[in-house]
């Protein structure tokens, strides 16, 4: 099935929504049609604007899907009027929801010590017949060449449909890129903070504040050290750069 692009910035954001985006999963899996997606927001979009290769990554996914309601307001604008924000957290959970039924694999790699694992669990609590076929807590470096083969053939032995990788931008994605061709796995999503919400090691934004694109200031207030730097100037900045590209005085292309 193919997907139609919004240009934000250079970065081509996948036009659907969470209903739309499931389907691709299940066309994606039922035909072991490899890819990976990333859940992409303001953060990933300017991350892009000063590392072509990383952009090169987003736009190259199966999937670049709109995590942020700032890019589901641009699609309106172009006419994408069922494009709506495809969240992280949401998309694992409507992705396991059909998972459940239709009996596909799940592995998860990444979080703290231990997050995996808490995350299978409260998972399974919420989708009895969820299949969970492993969990890898990754160091935070790069992993050795030892680690690298211990990693392929566990994934390798549990043949997932989906392997979720919850690091963070722009570590997941380059991970993704990496190591498509290397696992035996159909689809990689990169959900980032899906991993802390739904093992309940950190509270999510009420959801009006996400609709209404406040959860940057529900974080931002909840993790003030780790985050003031990057909403601070990256919220800024998106929007300048936005403003003069919706203008047409900056155009910018989709490289890939």
């Amino acid at each position: 099935m193919t997907i139609e692009r919004v240009n934000v910035l250079g970065v081509g954001l996948s036009a659907l929504n969470l209903r739309t985006a499931v389907a691709a999963f299940a066309d994606a899996i039922a035909h072991r049609r490899k890819g990976y997606v990333c859940v992409t927001g303001v953060h990933g979009v300017i991350e892009a604007q000063d590392d072509p290769e990383f952009r090169r990554i987003l736009n190259q996914a199966f999937l670049c899907t709109p995590d942020g309601m700032p890019m589901s307001w641009i699609g309106w604008l172009g006419g994408h009027r069922d494009m709506d924000r495809v969240y992280g957290p949401d998309l694992m959970l409507d992705v396991c929801a059909r998972g459940e039924k239709e009996g596909w694999r799940h592995f998860f790699y990444g979080g703290a010590p231990g997050v995996a694992e808490l995350l299978r669990d409260k998972l399974k609590e919420k989708f009895p017949a969820l299949q969970v076929v492993g969990t890898y807590t990754p160091p935070f470096r790069a992993l050795t060449s030892e680690e690298e083969s211990q990693l392929q053939e566990q994934v390798r032995a549990c043949r997932p449909d989906i392997l979720w990788v919850g690091l963070s931008t722009p570590k997941q994605e380059r991970f993704m890129a990496a190591y498509l061709a290397r696992l035996d796995a159909t689809l990689m999503v990169g959900v980032g903070a899906a991993f802390d919400f739904h093992s309940g090691r950190v509270s999510q934004a009420p959801r009006w504040m996400q609709r209404c694109g406040l959860e940057w200031f529900y974080r931002l207030c909840s993790e003030p050290r780790r985050l003031a730097k990057r909403y601070l100037k990256n919220n800024p900045r998106f929007l300048w750069k936005v403003f003069w590209q919706l203008t047409g005085v900056k155009k910018y292309s989709l490289e890939t």
